[in-house]
């Protein structure tokens, strides 16, 4: 059985990354796709400015844009690419009238009652579902998966909770896609590194805390990790590398990270990763170029495991830190029969 599939903002940088993973998934299959008014009605071909590196998919090249409406859009499950603010507005109208909403937007993720997910860190936060469901009184549901930068760390930060993790302090260096296409002017960042990215620091600090929280049933109770972060703009066009140094309780050698590290494991379907984590010995890896599409770009790649702890965590910010996160929820709830 294929599930039929929709995509929300689906001629944008992030939606065209939908597009490109969903367009030969064997669980689903592409049966409707929006955008704004000006591209309605045009087919798929017409209204997109292709800009991944592969063609158009077939499937897709001729079906018909329509409006990010739930009377619209013909299938089960709707992955969400729209800005924060268009999201606000219109994932509670599919999730009322009973899709699934597979979210990479951040309108929603810091609600009490909608999980925001990771699968190999807190699939157990979906038991928030039925809670959201009964409060909002809505046939269907909304799940999100966090912002492209708190992905990459907080994968690596899940396995060092059993050394009694307290404190973290990272340094992104992010790429440009991470702002869309339009996001950063080329004169603004060829030949420089802009140090402000406007909300994201403020994401990283407290997404990580809700993921690496605890679900008691009823609500998630954050975890108490002090975390800073501070986030730079660098001119490279995928991969978000982070310096990250972290505090724990235990002491844990460098050799003892780097083997919860490689231990660390995902969960059995389509597009998760057989490693999560890859642990690079060279003194001068991950490098972005080298290593963002390390297992079709879902798994972080970590180096330089220094004592502290300190190391450098590399991972691919338009799959694994946005579209290919919300494909990987979905397949989580599959897998778990929620859908």
């Amino acid at each position: 059985m294929r599930y039929r599939v929709g995509i929300l903002g689906s001629t944008g940088a992030v939606g065209q990354r939908f597009i490109q993973l969903l367009s030969s998934h064997p669980w689903f299959e592409i049966t409707a796709i929006s955008a704004s008014e000006r591209n309605v009605g045009k087919k798929y071909s017409e209204g997109a400015v292709w800009r991944l590196e592969t063609p158009i998919p077939e499937e897709v090249t001729d079906l018909e844009l329509v409006a990010p409406d739930p009377k619209k859009m013909d299938c089960d499950i709707v992955f969400s690419a729209l800005p924060s603010d268009e999201a606000k507005k219109v994932e509670p109208l599919f999730a009322e009238s009973g899709f699934v909403v597979a979210s990479n937007a951040s309108a929603y993720r810091m609600e009490d009652d909608i999980p925001l997910v990771i699968p190999e860190v807190n699939a157990d936060h979906l038991g928030l579902i039925d809670i959201q469901r009964k409060k909002r009184k809505w046939d269907g549901f909304i799940v999100t998966n966090p912002n492209c930068s708190t992905i990459g760390l907080v994968i690596t930060l899940k396995p060092l909770m059993q050394f009694g993790l307290h404190e973290v302090r990272v340094v992104t260096m992010q790429a440009v896609s991470g702002a869309g296409y339009e996001g950063v002017p080329s004169m603004a960042i060829l030949d420089n590194i802009i140090p402000y990215i406007a909300k994201e620091e403020e994401k990283i600090e407290t997404e990580s805390k809700k993921l690496l929280g605890e679900f008691d049933g009823e609500k998630v109770k954050f975890a108490e990790i002090d975390i800073l972060a501070s986030c730079n703009r660098v001119p490279v066009i995928d991969g978000h590398l982070e310096a990250v140094f972290a505090r724990m309780h235990e002491n844990p050698t460098p050799e003892e990270v780097k083997k919860v590290f490689k231990d660390f494991r995902s969960i059995d379907t389509p597009s998760a990763p057989k490693h999560p984590i890859i642990v690079r010995e060279e003194v001068d890896r991950p490098q972005t170029r080298l290593d963002r599409n390390a297992e079709n770009g879902m798994s972080v790649t970590v180096g330089r495991v220094r004592e502290g702890i300190r190391y450098i965590c590399l991972s691919h910010n338009t799959i694994r830190g946005a579209a290919g996160a919300s494909v990987l929820n979905a397949e989580l709830m599959v897998k778990k029969g929620i859908i």
